[in-house]
Order: structure tokens, then C-alpha cells, then sequence
């Protein structure tokens, strides 16, 4: 069969390139307006909360998210997931320097303009695929402990179908765009030594060499196509990453830097005062004081938390931050001992229960009350109750997720909007108003024990 040259292939080149110049302009702004207006109503949902101030301690601050966000120090902890997540992260972090290439040719119709750079360019392109490779390994590690070795804190009740296939998903994703770059990679460099008009001399592959024997038979139009079909899937494919990673648990990609830096730094366990009891304790005392200013969102006043207005606006970044790795329940003593409490669906349950709100806001405006709420409807009694107060789940968390804080807004709500706490607590706390001491002794008797 007759070999038609490429200039007969592609006999207006320029129009092609314009047009894809085109596509591509109009697929990225796209693109990035979705993911703006998703990021908008995240931020929306997030500032539904109450207010909180957090800017105290920054050079502190700035080191948690420097060790924690960045350095990915929590993770060590487990170090065969710590090594292969680390492949990942910082396969993610510095392959965008790529991609960033990819948009630059794209939209200026330019083919590796980064190639400027000479050597170092041939470095980077270099480290790109053993980077690659190795993403790709962490990932088939990482399916492999999911549907293989089928970890337990994987396959709990709260990982419902959605949640087990939101990471497998992101996961084969991950493959295909790294084999994609591979594929792409090696089609460009048999097409440089053909000496194809538009293919510079750049680069070096060091990973995607290992195709060429797989690829050298192909006509220079038919790797023309292979070239630009993997280009084209590997930044639509970005795209399409980049949109869903705010409807999924990935989105602590982004979030983990804020949350680490909003994180507590007071010492694990210690009890912030409820500011509507302190308010209240003020009117009590003094009948001149001014009574707090009325709620921006217009949420009545309560004594803990009975949905997620009610909690701040910090707890509820953490439930969009939440990465549902188990890591927390799989510590929690509570869990293991059998009782209901996870506090991995603590934030599951938090994070869905605001979703929810904020749909109702976009759909039925913001007097729209559905009858909810996220104690009873999305949390029982039970899980809260369930809780030692123990704190092995904040420790044990990555990102520095705070499930306690929600725990006990919740368990406040209960007790002092609703009286409704366990009989036992009701019994010590009768006791305490009755004798100033959870014991069944009268103050009076209480030195008895020391007779004789």
C-alpha cells in the first residue's frame, strides 16, 4: 500500500492547528469555569457555618502546614501506604509542570515550547516518566489493598458503594493518564528522529523508550495520531480530574493545606467554652449587659449543635476535607469494641448533610426548612454517646480532622437543648446539682471517710 506523505495527510495543516487551538481554548475555559462555580458553592456551604476566628500563632501555623500538608509527616505512621502515597503526591505536584506545558502549546499552537531550556529540559522530561512509573505503580499497589487484600477499613458500613468506587475510580483514572503520557511521550520521540515538521528535538525518555519497539512499525501519519489522540486524552482527561475532584473525597488534594493551617493547636482534649453559655451567663449577672448580636445566617442561638449551621465554619471545611481513609475509626476504641460510633461517617454524615442544605438554598431558597437535621437524621444518639472522648481519632488523622468537636457540639445539644442525655449521666448530673459532687453524699458527709 502506497504511503501518502503527511503534507497530504494534513494538506492545511494551519486550519487543523487553528481549529484545535480553538477546541482547546474553549474546552479549558470550560473547564475551569465548572470547577469555579463548584469551588464557589463549596466555599458557600462552608461559610454557612458560624463564625470563627482563627488567626492566632501564624509561624506556628505555617510550620503544621509545612509538616503536615506538605510534608506529609501524619502519614508515617503506616509506611507502606506513606511510601506509595508519597509516589502519588509528588508525582501529582511536579507532573503539573507538564501539563503546564501542554496548555502553553495548546492554546499558542506551539509543540514543547518549554524545549528552550535544553538540558535541564531533557531532565525534567526525564524525571516526568520515572515519576510516571512510578504513580503508576503506587496505584495498582494501592487497588490491589482495596479489591485485593481488601483492607478492612476499606469495606466498613459507611463505604457504601459510592465512597469504595469514588477512589477505584480515581485510581484507574491515574493509570490511563500516566500510560497516556507514556504513550504520548514515545509516539513524539520516534516522530523527532523521523524529522516530522512540528516534532522539535526535545526531551528525554528515558521510561517510554522501552515502546518504541512496539511503536517503530507504525507509518509517521498513524504515530501522528497517536501523538495527538494521547495529548488530547491526557489534558481532557485533567480536565475532567479537575472538575471532579470537588464532588469526591479528593478534594483534600486542595483542602489539606487550609485545614492544616486553620487546624487547633491547642493541646488534644482541651474544652473550648460555648460562647452562648458565656453570653448567657453575663445576662444573668449583670442585667446592663448588652445581648449578643442576632446570627449573620439567621440561625436561632443554640447551646451546642443540632445541625450544621450550628457548627463553625472550620468543622465543616474538616468534612470537605475528609480524605475517608479509616485511619480515625480504625483507632477509635468505640469501633473496635463493636459500638456504632465511626468517626470517619461522622464527617461522611457531616459533609452529605450540607451538600443537602445547600442544594435546598440553590433550589428553594433560604427560609426552606426540610425537616432535617444532622443529629437523628444522618447521626443517632447512639454514635455520639459512643465516644470516650479519647482523641486516638484526631491523632490519628492526616490532615488534622477534628471529629471530636463535632461529637461533643452534638452531645451538648442534646444535653442542654433537649435533656436528653444516657440515664447515667442524667443520675450524676442530679447528684452534682443536689451535692456539688457526682457521689451520693451529701456535702456535709463527705469527709467521713477520714474518721478514725
Amino acid at each position: 500500500m502506497k504511503e501518502f506523505p503527511v503534507y497530504v495527510v494534513f494538506s492545511n495543516l494551519k486550519l487543523v492547528e487553528m481549529i484545535s487551538q480553538f477546541l482547546f481554548i474553549l474546552l479549558l475555559s470550560v473547564g475551569i469555569y465548572f470547577f469555579v462555580i463548584r469551588v464557589k458553592k463549596v466555599m458557600r456551604n462552608i461559610n454557612l457555618g458560624r463564625e470563627k476566628v482563627i488567626n492566632d500563632r501564624k509561624s506556628e501555623r505555617w510550620q503544621t502546614m509545612a509538616r503536615v500538608a506538605m510534608g506529609q509527616s501524619k502519614m508515617g505512621s503506616r509506611p507502606v501506604a506513606a511510601f506509595f502515597h508519597l509516589l502519588i503526591y509528588i508525582g501529582f505536584v511536579i507532573i503539573n509542570i507538564e501539563v503546564l506545558e501542554i496548555m502553553i502549546d495548546g492554546v499558542f499552537g506551539t509543540h514543547r515550547v518549554l524545549s528552550f531550556l535544553g538540558g535541564f529540559y531533557d531532565f525534567l522530561i526525564g524525571s516526568f516518566e520515572y515519576l510516571a512509573i512510578g504513580v503508576l505503580v503506587a496505584c495498582v499497589v494501592f487497588l490491589v489493598r482495596r479489591n485485593v487484600i481488601r483492607l478492612k477499613r476499606f469495606h466498613m458500613a459507611e463505604m457504601t458503594s459510592w465512597p469504595k468506587s469514588d477512589a477505584n475510580l480515581i485510581l484507574i483514572t491515574e493509570i490511563f493518564l500516566m500510560t497516556a503520557f507514556l504513550v504520548m511521550n514515545a509516539s513524539d520521540a520516534l516522530l523527532q528522529s523521523r524529522g516530522v515538521p512540528h516534532y522539535v528535538m526535545a526531551g528525554a525518555f528515558p521510561v517510554s523508550s522501552s515502546l518504541f519497539g512496539m511503536l517503530g512499525s507504525y507509518s509517521n501519519e498513524a504515530l501522528i495520531m497517536i501523538e495527538r489522540g494521547c495529548w488530547w486524552f491526557h489534558i481532557v482527561g485533567i480536565i475532567a480530574f479537575l472538575n471532579y475532584v470537588p464532588y469526591s473525597k479528593h478534594f483534600h488534594i486542595l483542602l489539606a493545606f487550609p485545614n492544616t493551617w486553620y487546624s487547633t493547636l491547642n493541646p488534644k482534649g482541651q474544652f473550648n467554652n460555648m460562647e452562648s453559655v458565656t453570653n448567657e451567663v453575663k445576662l444573668m449577672m449583670d442585667p446592663a449587659a448588652v445581648p449578643p448580636p442576632t446570627d449573620p445566617n439567621g440561625v436561632p442561638q443554640r447551646f451546642g449543635a443540632k445541625d450544621v449551621k450550628d457548627l463553625n465554619w472550620k468543622q465543616l471545611m474538616d468534612a470537605y476535607s475528609c480524605t475517608e481513609c479509616g485511619r480515625c475509626t480504625s483507632v477509635c476504641p468505640a469501633n473496635i469494641t463493636g459500638k456504632l460510633l465511626s468517626p470517619r461517617k461522622i464527617m461522611m454524615d457531616t459533609r452529605d448533610r450540607l451538600e443537602e442544605v445547600g442544594k435546598n438554598l440553590d433550589q428553594k431558597g433560604a427560609d426552606y426548612d426540610d425537616g432535617k437535621s444532622l443529629i437523628n437524621d444522618y447521626i443517632k444518639e447512639e454514635e455520639i454517646w459512643a465516644c470516650t472522648t479519647c482523641n486516638a481519632c484526631v491523632e490519628a488523622c492526616p490532615i488534622l480532622i477534628d471529629p471530636l468537636s463535632i461529637i461533643l457540639d452534638l452531645r451538648r445539644f442534646k444535653v442542654m437543648e433537649e435533656s436528653a442525655a444516657p440515664a447515667e449521666l442524667n443520675g450524676m448530673f442530679t447528684k452534682m446539682e443536689n451535692n456539688g459532687a457526682p457521689w451520693q453524699f451529701s456535702p456535709a458527709d463527705r469527709m467521713n471517710w477520714t474518721e478514725n
